[in-house]
């Protein structure tokens, strides 16, 4: 009897990276795991997609936070340490790829550069359908067989998938990354750069010059983003676009509204109806 890929040893990233290879190019598996049972760093040899089934799911690496909600998914580098964050109820469904599928004529930019980082794409309708019906082939599937083609096809479609602007770049500098530790755990504070500056006794030019150049985002433009991802998850659990507005830091709903549709072109409501 061929064994399901949910089945066998190496379900897991610990499992996986202690792998001398891939049983196939490619390796998809269910993933319907919480918060605490992920959360913890590692890295693997493979490449790692983790598309957000129902829930948002989070990773994060020392570039960046990554965030997914439906119909989006996070790509992580071979050798990338990050963690996966999720609430409870959160289903993943993750592929792992051996970077030698990533050559031409699937992967022609080479993706996967030395140094290159984790990003978020969007999961069109046939990826996302190639995603779920992967995750059920047997796990040494028939290379030179139909399902051999549609992993074929399924790379095909994620060479093509758009990057989605869904990232959350962390500086390296140590003051800066105080600053955001701050801003991530209180999306709410109205604290300035300039009374950060003053805080950590350095200058707002000063501040404000690393942050452009480690981030590529101005300050104000980095506490925006931060303040739209962290709603993200609180809006795709139904909660009340008011509530989640004061959570992250918005003077009242039409506000966050607006910001919103500034950063994703549509309101919460059909951003999520979307996703859906």
């Amino acid at each position: 009897m061929k064994r399901r890929q949910t089945d066998i040893p190496g379900a897991g990233p610990a499992d996986l990276a202690a792998l001398p290879r891939l049983p196939r190019p490619v390796y998809g598996h269910v993933l319907g795991l919480s918060n605490r049972a992920i959360g913890r760093r590692h890295r693997h040899p493979w490449v790692q997609l983790s598309y957000a089934a129902k829930g948002v799911v989070e990773v994060i690496a020392d570039g960046g936070r990554y965030m997914a909600p439906p119909r989006h998914a996070v790509w992580v580098p071979p050798g990338v340490p990050h963690a996966v964050r999720c609430a409870e109820g959160t289903e993943i469904r993750s592929l792992y790829i051996d970077p030698a599928a990533l050559a031409a004529p699937h992967f022609p930019a080479a993706p996967d550069a030395p140094g290159r980082a984790c990003r978020v794409l969007a999961v069109a309708p046939l990826l996302r359908e190639l995603i779920r019906g992967f995750s059920e082939f047997p796990v040494e599937y028939q290379e030179d067989g139909a399902q051999g083609r549609l992993a074929a096809v399924l790379l095909d479609q994620l060479a093509a998938a758009p990057e989605a602007g869904l990232a959350l770049p962390l500086p390296v500098d140590a003051r800066l990354r105080r600053i955001c530790r701050e801003l991530q755990a209180r999306p709410d504070s109205a604290r300035t750069l300039a009374e950060h500056a003053v805080r950590l006794a350095v200058s707002e030019k000063t501040l404000s010059r690393l942050f452009q150049q480690q981030t590529g985002l101005t300050f104000r433009a980095w506490r925006q983003r931060l303040r739209i991802l962290a709603a993200l998850p609180l809006l795709e659990r139904g909660e009340r676009v008011t509530d989640v507005a004061i959570a992250c830091g918005y003077d009242s709903m039409s506000a966050f509204i607006a910001a919103f549709g500034r950063f994703a072109g549509v309101t919460p409501g059909e951003f999520f109806a979307g996703q859906r």
